[in-house]
């Protein structure tokens, strides 16, 4: 595979060869100056060659393959549309390992493409079929889906991918983590053999090279970095601390309040953690929400959603959300459990300082995790083999983030406990002196038989009852 490592200085998307709609398009959002990965790909990518791009998470491998990809399909307005063999078919397909991911490629292929208006469709499991189908009958350009969902819509027949000239395989290395590798491979059989196919991805472990060798022709390799460069994001620094678990949520609550603390993501071993942290912070006053694998996905999508739009800072997640959410304004990262690998690692620190902004990344280590990290910390060439303790009080924590010596373990929490009381705990009362009942009831006491009338009755049962002991007769 021949590859490319040149140095270049990046320049402006129209000297790539990018067509003016879309670098219009790219100017209304903001985005004029490429970055070196996409500098690299565009001009091989808009030839039509297969390409193979490798690059650390965070450096804009979606618009390195987005913008060929938009500028190499026929869109309605075009002239030639209507010589094309089925006008309407998905022309280029991108296949994610994620439904957050496929979410955030579609949402920039739609801001690259709103002059140019090319139809894209985003399909994942999880959501009502009626709104995809509905998108297929009436055409698209582009198809962004994971492969569980694109399988299933094209054994229904609703999906046809036999017109498919530009096919992307995105995070290809986290579809293998996650077993769709088969998958994949009945989603090539489905498209045409004469295709551009490009696969992007921050690692290459050998089976996507063998899947790269099976399915591509002569791809050129792109490599963003040299082989000497950091495998993390430069811009952002990095805390590592040995830290009690009982003690987390103190130190997290600290890292809230550090100063020019902006969005924060904190990822979380497993489900239940995640959804104990997101509880525990909201109780202390932060605005924090949850995303993981036991929310359905209206409710993971709110919460992105709220989270994008600042009505939340803090968004609290499992690995299910490492990959793919690409906001701006995230200060923070927060491992809040040892990550299980090198990877992991490189992946969830990834979410902040993206496209050149600086971040700071903060990993919390067990006495428990202390083996694992330090294989991690090697493999990464990382300096910090021994973690330093820390505790909540621990005034380098203090230092080292930014935080506020008189920050407590909560906000507001004044505020809530006299806004909030409780209106159904029911009040004290007096007990009243009991008053006598009024019977209506028709019974007669009987005795042996014979009816008894009241006022007897009841002097016999005093008698009854009074107890008089012998000899104390009066």
């Amino acid at each position: 595979m021949p590859s490319s490592e040149t140095d270049i200085v990046p320049s402006t998307f129209a000297h790539l060869g990018v067509l003016n709609a879309i670098v219009q398009a790219l100017d209304e959002v903001r985005i004029t100056t490429p970055f070196r990965i996409q500098a690299l790909a565009i001009p091989i990518a808009l030839t039509g060659t297969d390409m193979i791009g490798q690059a650390r998470t965070g450096t804009g491998k979606t618009l390195a393959f987005g913008i060929p990809l938009l500028q190499r399909i026929v869109v309605p307005e075009d002239r030639d549309y209507g010589q094309l063999a089925q006008p309407g078919a998905p022309q280029a397909l991108v296949v994610t390992p994620t439904r957050e991911l496929a979410s955030q490629i579609s949402s920039d292929l739609a801001d690259a493409s709103t002059r140019r208006h090319a139809r894209v469709l985003t399909v994942y499991g999880g959501v009502a079929y009626h709104d995809q189908l509905s998108s297929l009958r009436n055409g698209v350009e582009v198809v962004v889906g994971t492969p569980g969902r694109l399988l299933d819509l094209v054994d229904r027949g609703n999906l046809d991918l036999g017109h498919v000239k530009v096919l992307v395989l995105d995070e290809a290395d986290k579809m293998l983590d996650l077993g769709f590798l088969p998958d994949v491979e009945r989603i090539l059989a489905e498209t045409p053999e004469l295709r551009q196919t490009m696969l992007f991805s921050a690692t290459m472990p050998a089976a996507i090279v063998t899947l790269a060798r099976r399915h591509m022709r002569h791809p050129v390799n792109i490599r963003a970095e040299s082989a000497g460069d950091s495998t993390t994001v430069p811009a952002t620094a990095q805390f590592v601390y040995q830290v009690h678990e009982l003690d987390k949520p103190e130190i997290v609550a600290r890292i809230l309040q550090a100063e020019n603390r902006g969005r924060v993501m904190i990822f979380c071993r497993t489900k239940r953690s995640a959804q104990r942290l997101s509880d525990d912070l909201e109780e202390r006053g932060f605005a924090a929400a949850s995303i993981h694998g036991d929310l359905n996905q209206y409710a993971r999508e709110k919460a992105l959603r709220r989270f994008r739009e600042g009505r939340i800072d803090v968004l609290v997640a499992t690995d299910v959300a490492a990959r793919g959410i690409d906001i701006e304004g995230v200060t923070h990262v927060i491992n809040y459990e040892c990550p299980e690998d090198e990877m992991v690692y490189i992946h969830r620190i990834g979410r902040t300082g993206r496209a050149g902004a600086s971040g700071i990344a903060i990993t919390f280590v067990d006495w428990a995790d202390l083996t694992r990290w330090k294989v991690i910390n090697n493999i990464l060439g990382l300096p910090f083999e021994e973690p330093e303790e820390t505790y909540s009080t621990s005034p380098h924590l203090y230092h080292d983030l930014g935080i506020d010596r008189t920050a407590r373990g909560s906000i507001g929490s004044a505020d809530r406990q006299t806004a909030a009381p409780e209106p159904d705990r029911p009040k004290s009362v007096r007990p009243q002196p009991r008053t006598d009942r009024t019977r209506t009831r028709t019974r007669r006491r009987l005795r042996n038989g014979v009816p008894v009338e009241r006022d007897e009755a009841t002097r016999s049962s005093r008698d009854h009852r009074r107890v008089v002991s012998p000899g104390l007769e009066p």
